[in-house]
């Protein structure tokens, strides 16, 4: 069968850092260049081995990423606290995407969701947003220990949702996790926004033309 897998951050949920850190963290992030560098002092673009992939592999709990990050980068531990939890309510639903589920449900297309996110956050979003049971199922990275784009949480993908990669298609706005899915033969979508990301769907057939959201 015909799989369809999400990511979450920036995909299904917003992901706006700087708007994020201007917000909890105002007296760093003054404007948006200086957002924008502390938003690559803190999150280190994700990066394996960071302090915030560990926190995503669930190898650090919040306390001690805050501690790290303000010793890394010398601001205090509880301006990084700020940051980590201002995340979770951050994260909302992207209703154009959102609204993409029930037609490629309806298309015959199973749907599951592959998204580095650490367990607090994953239990958040659970617990806050019901259509998360629309998906079949998924995998969160600080919950198996493993996370994009290492190949093994690929490979444990294919293995628990019994996936066909041919038939599967993976949408994700980083360019390194598209690139880890199509290297085991997956096909893939780089998630720009949802009106591009609807448009690509039907041209490759995923969604007939003109069906109703």
């Amino acid at each position: 069968m015909s799989a369809v897998v999400f990511d979450f951050g920036a995909v299904l949920f917003q992901w706006q850092p700087l708007a994020l850190l201007r917000g909890c963290v105002p007296e760093l992030a003054t404007d948006d260049a200086a957002a924008r560098r502390l938003a690559a002092q803190i999150f280190e673009s994700f990066t394996p081995d960071s302090d915030w992939a560990r926190f995503d592999l669930g190898r650090i709990a919040e306390a001690e990423l805050a501690e790290r990050i303000a010793a890394r980068i010398g601001i205090g531990a509880a301006q990084a606290r700020r940051v980590i939890d201002a995340i979770p309510p951050h994260l909302q639903p992207q209703p154009a995407t959102v609204a993409l589920l029930g037609p490629l449900r309806a298309a015959g297309h199973r749907l599951f969701y592959l998204s580095n996110m650490p367990r607090p956050y994953a239990d958040h979003l659970e617990r806050c947003n019901p259509f998360i049971a629309e998906f079949a199922d998924g995998i969160f990275s600080g919950r198996v220990g493993l996370m994009k784009p290492d190949a093994a949480i690929y490979a444990l993908a294919e293995t628990r949702f019994a996936l066909d990669p041919a038939h599967t298609l993976f949408i994700d706005d980083h360019a390194g996790n598209v690139q880890a899915a199509a290297g085991r033969g997956w096909q893939t979508l780089q998630f720009a926004d949802a009106t591009s990301c609807e448009q690509a769907l039907r041209q490759r057939g995923w969604l007939p033309a003109g069906a109703a959201r």
